[in-house]
């Protein structure tokens, strides 16, 4: 190893300071010397025109990843996090396939990789392949010999193990190819909502955060609520109305032109308020502009549907659960799917 893991943790901390500085749109004075202005200037460039590439990925949207992201990346966060892990004297190769949906985010597992010690081999989504490479570059300047450790590549071969990413379908190719080696596999999940009725408006806006945020594209982002029989869902129309903007977003809006017209054609009862479509039913994964709804007699009902549904949910946002507006805001033991790549890592 050419490097302890208290120097890759003082590099990433120093990442982490650039890449929050970039997520607030900091002027190069706010740097103090972390990278030169032609490297800042290329960066805040390729921030901005990420949506041309990919007209989801906007530059509030990429922004706002670097910002929480970079959070984590404090020595006090990091060291408390290593400190329940052990480091590898013996690096293995670990390949990381990386998801798409949202700016950014395979980084968790990038980050878990090198900081137990093992070597990372990298394929980027074509949806998130520009992003990646700057963050890399920026970690060079304070692990100069990190390029050891971490390649890019478009196809993975000889690898320990590997972390994927994806949907159910690129799940069983996974399963298939990777099923031989150490893995963790993962499929298609998404969030929900636990409304009991005496939530106030601004804990009702906060959940907008949870349903908008990255356009409702993220695992984390709450797709279904679960609501008492009497919920009167006026009030959480009123609370979102901040979020309306979102509509002039054009593939946003291609989405809820489409989805609208498909249940009108079916004849099927929505509520919408021109920028969301909702819906009851029992389904869980709303399209992109739907929000499916559920009401439920009793709070022992609706944790049995959330145990029934434990394989399929990421995260649960309500009073008994985590704080309305925090479910793009995981920490570094949000572990995706429940699975703990750390100790997962620490095991091979």
């Amino acid at each position: 190893m050419i490097y302890s893991r208290q120097k890759l943790v003082k590099a990433f901390s120093e990442l982490g300071n650039t890449m929050v500085l970039f997520g607030e749109n900091a002027p190069y004075g706010k740097f103090h010397g972390l990278l030169d202005e032609t490297f800042y200037d290329k960066f805040n460039q390729a921030i901005k025109k990420e949506k041309i590439f990919n007209g989801w990925f906007t530059e509030d949207a990429v922004r706002k990843s670097l910002l929480e992201q970079g959070i984590w990346l404090s020595e006090t966060n990091l060291n408390e996090w290593l400190s329940n892990y052990s480091w590898s004297e013996k690096p293995k190769s670990v390949g990381i396939i990386m998801a798409g949906n949202i700016p950014l985010v395979g980084f968790h597992d990038f980050l878990a990789v090198l900081c137990s010690g093992h070597k990372a081999k990298i394929k980027l989504s074509s949806d998130d392949s520009r992003l990646f490479p700057f963050l890399l570059e920026v970690l060079m300047l304070f692990l100069p010999d990190v390029d050891a450790y971490v390649s890019i590549a478009p196809h993975l071969k000889q690898m320990d193990a590997v972390i994927a990413t994806g949907s159910d379908n690129s799940a069983r190719y996974f399963e298939k190819y990777f099923g031989q080696i150490p893995n963790i596999i993962r499929k298609n999940r998404t969030s929900v909502a636990v409304i009991d009725g005496s939530e106030t408006e601004e804990e009702l806006y906060a959940l907008g955060k949870d349903v908008f945020t990255y356009f409702g594209l993220g695992c984390r982002n709450v797709t279904k609520l679960l609501l008492p029989e009497d919920f009167d869902m006026n009030r959480f129309f009123k609370a979102v109305l901040p979020f309306a903007e979102i509509v002039h977003h054009n593939k946003y809006a291609n989405n809820y032109d489409y989805h609208k017209a498909i249940y009108l054609m079916n004849q099927e009862t929505v509520i919408e308020n021109g920028f969301l479509l909702t819906k009851e039913t029992t389904e869980l994964f709303a399209p992109i502009a739907v929000l499916y709804l559920q009401r439920f007699a009793s709070t022992a009902k609706v944790k049995e549907y959330l145990q029934e549904n434990e394989d399929k949910i990421q995260a649960v946002i309500g009073h008994d659960y985590l704080p309305f507006g925090s479910a793009q805001c995981p920490t570094l033991t949000d572990y995706a799917d429940g699975v703990d790549t750390m100790l997962f890592l620490e095991q091979l």
